[in-house]
C-alpha cells in the first residue's frame, strides 16, 4: 500500500507538464480533481479547440461588435486571413524597429537634445501590459530609454510623473489610445502639452500616437505634425495588446528584445494548437478554472510570483480575466454572472500579509504560484552556510504550498526557467489562450466590456449634472445656496447625492465658494461664486 507521500509523488509525475521551448512548466497535481474529470471535459474543451481554431481562421468571434479577434496574428502574421492584414502586422514591427533604432542613435531627438527617457500615457491594455513588461524585463543600469506612465485622470498623478521628469525637452511622448478620445488619456495628453508648452518646448517634436486609422487622435497627430504614428486595429482588444504596437514600442524603445518576446509569444500559440487536453498548458490552465469554481467562477485566483520582477502580472491579469470573464449573460442571452476574481502581490512579502488566511481563513480561492529557477544573472554569496537568499526565496514558496496543500487548500504552479523576454512572450500567450478557452467552456464573449461601458456613460452623466450645477450656481451669483437649493435650481431633484457631491470636491478645490461656519458637517454647507 502506497504511502501519502508516495502517492503525491505519484500525482505530481501524472499531471506534472514541461515546455522547454518556452522555458515555462505547470503542476496542477494540487488542484482537487480525480482521475476521470479531464476525459469528462473532452466534449467542452473539442468545441472550444474548434472555436479558437475560427476566430484564428478569421471568424467573427466578438459578435456583440461584430468583430475579428486578431491578437495570434501579432507574432505570426502569415496566419492573419487576409495578405493585407498580414503586411500591415509585417509592416509595423519593422517601422517600430526602425523608429526605435533612429531614437537610440540620436537621429531623433527631442528640443533639448536626445530622449533619454519616455511617458507613456495611456489606461487599461493600453497602460498595464506595458506597465508588466517594463517592470519585468528592464533594467535601469542598461534601458537606453527610462519610462514613466500616466495611466488614470488624477492631477496629482500627473504631477508626480511630469515634475519628475528632469527635463521634458529630452522626453518622448507616446499617446496610446484606439479612439482618441478616451477621456482619462485625453486628460493626461491635454496636462502634458501644457507642460511642454510652459517651459517653451513644441509638444509636437516629442509626440507620438498609437492609435486606429482616423481616430481623433490620429487627426490631431497628423494635422500638428507629430513625429509619427502606429497603428491600432479593431481586431485588437486592450486586454490583448501587448504583441501590438501598444506594448512593442515601449518595450522596444526601453532596449527590450522584441522580436525574442514575440517569439515566446508565438512559440506558446504552437503549443497550444495542441488539441490533446494533457499536453496543452493554457487548456489545462482553463481546466483548472472550471474545476476550482464548478465551471461559475465560485473560488477566487490569488496569483503569487516569488519573483519582484513579476509583481505587476497579478494586475495585468486582472484586465486580461476579469475584463475578459466578467460577464452578465452567455452567448445565448442567458443571465450567467461569470467571472473569476484575480487578486495577489508577490512572495514572499506575502508570507507576512494574508497567507494566514488562505491557509486558514474562507476556503474560497486558488492559488496560482509562479515560480522563476534562475535567481540573478550573476553569482550569488552565501548568506548562511552553502545557503543563498534565493534558496530562502524557493523554500518559502514550497512551504507555503505544502501548508496550503496540508489544509486542503488549492494551487497550481507556473514555474519559469528565467525571466527573459522568451519567457515573458510565452506567460502573457499562455494566459491569453487560457481566457479565449475557458469562455468557451462556459459560453460567454470573451472579447467585449459592455460592463465598463457603462461605467464610461454614468461618468458622463455624472459630468452633465455637475454642468448643470455649475450653471445654476453662477445664475445665482453670490446667493448662498444649499445642496437642495442648487438640485431643484439645476433641475437634478432626481439626484442630490450627486449634487452634493459635486458641489463637496469643487468647493475643495475652490471652483465655488464654500460657506461652513455654521454647518455641524458638510451636508449643511452652502455654495456661490462671487
Amino acid at each position: 500500500m502506497k504511502t501519502e507521500s508516495q502517492e503525491r509523488w505519484a500525482r505530481f509525475k501524472k499531471y506534472y507538464r514541461e515546455y522547454p521551448e518556452i522555458g515555462l512548466s505547470l503542476d496542477i497535481s494540487r488542484m482537487h480533481f480525480d482521475d476521470g474529470f479531464l476525459e469528462s471535459m473532452t466534449p467542452r474543451f473539442d468545441r472550444a479547440f474548434r472555436e479558437m481554431d475560427e476566430l484564428e481562421a478569421g471568424a467573427i468571434a466578438n459578435p456583440d461588435e461584430k468583430r475579428m479577434v486578431g491578437h495570434y496574428w501579432l507574432r505570426a502574421p502569415e496566419l492573419a486571413p487576409t495578405k493585407e492584414i498580414a503586411d500591415e502586422i509585417s509592416k509595423m514591427q519593422k517601422d517600430i524597429q526602425a523608429f526605435a533604432a533612429r531614437v537610440h542613435a540620436g537621429e531623433i531627438r527631442g528640443a533639448n537634445g536626445p530622449f533619454r527617457r519616455m511617458i507613456l500615457i495611456g489606461i487599461g491594455g493600453s497602460a498595464l501590459g506595458p506597465q508588466f513588461v517594463s517592470d519585468a524585463l528592464g533594467d535601469p543600469r542598461r534601458d537606453r530609454l527610462g519610462i514613466s506612465f500616466l495611466d488614470n485622470t488624477d492631477p496629482d498623478g500627473f504631477d508626480r510623473v511630469l515634475s519628475a521628469a528632469d527635463d521634458l525637452g529630452c522626453a518622448l511622448c507616446l499617446v496610446v489610445s484606439k479612439s482618441g478620445g478616451t477621456k482619462e488619456t485625453r486628460n493626461g495628453m491635454v496636462e502634458t502639452m501644457h507642460r511642454y508648452e510652459a517651459q517653451g518646448i513644441r509638444f509636437s517634436q516629442h509626440a507620438v500616437a498609437v492609435t486606429g486609422n482616423g481616430s481623433e487622435l490620429d487627426l490631431l497627430a497628423t494635422r500638428e505634425n507629430w513625429l509619427t504614428r502606429f497603428p491600432m486595429w479593431d481586431w485588437v482588444g486592450g486586454r490583448t495588446s501587448q504583441t501590438s504596437a501598444v506594448g512593442l514600442l515601449p518595450a522596444a524603445l526601453q532596449g527590450i528584445d522584441i522580436a525574442a518576446l514575440l517569439n515566446g509569444a508565438q512559440l506558446c500559440d504552437r503549443l497550444t494548437r495542441n488539441k490533446d487536453l494533457l499536453h496543452n498548458p493554457a487548456a489545462l490552465i482553463a481546466a483548472m478554472w472550471f474545476v476550482a469554481g464548478n465551471g461559475h467562477g465560485t473560488r477566487d485566483m490569488v496569483v503569487l510570483p516569488y519573483k519582484d520582477r513579476l509583481v505587476l502580472f497579478s494586475r495585468y491579469l486582472q484586465q486580461l480575466v476579469m475584463e475578459s470573464l466578467g460577464k452578465q449573460f452567455d452567448v445565448d442571452g442567458g443571465r450567467v454572472n461569470q467571472g473569476i476574481a484575480v487578486y495577489g502581490n508577490k512572495g514572499s512579502t506575502d508570507q507576512h500579509a494574508y497567507i494566514q488566511q488562505l491557509r486558514d481563513g474562507l476556503d474560497n480561492f486558488f492559488v496560482t504560484f509562479i515560480e522563476v529557477l534562475k535567481d540573478r544573472s550573476t553569482s550569488s554569496m552565501e548568506v548562511e552556510e552553502s545557503v543563498r537568499s534565493g534558496d530562502y526565496l524557493s523554500g518559502f514558496l514550497h512551504g507555503t504550498r505544502e501548508a496550503l496543500s496540508g489544509n486542503a487548500r488549492q494551487s497550481m504552479t507556473i514555474t519559469l526557467e528565467a525571466v527573459s523576454p522568451v519567457t515573458i512572450g510565452g506567460l502573457i500567450a499562455v494566459f491569453e489562450r487560457a481566457v479565449g478557452f475557458y469562455a468557451s467552456l462556459i459560453r460567454i464573449n470573451a472579447y467585449h466590456q459592455p460592463g465598463v461601458e457603462s461605467g464610461k456613460k454614468a461618468a458622463i452623466r455624472y459630468l452633465e449634472v455637475q454642468s448643470a450645477v455649475l450653471s445654476a450656481i453662477l445664475i445665482g451669483k453670490n446667493k448662498r445656496q444649499s445642496v437642495e437649493e442648487i438640485a431643484h435650481s439645476s433641475g437634478r431633484t432626481d439626484d442630490v447625492e450627486a449634487v452634493f457631491r459635486i458641489c463637496r470636491h469643487l468647493g475643495r478645490n475652490e471652483t465655488i465658494k464654500t460657506d461652513l461656519a455654521d454647518a455641524k458637517s458638510t451636508l449643511e454647507s452652502r455654495y456661490w461664486t462671487e
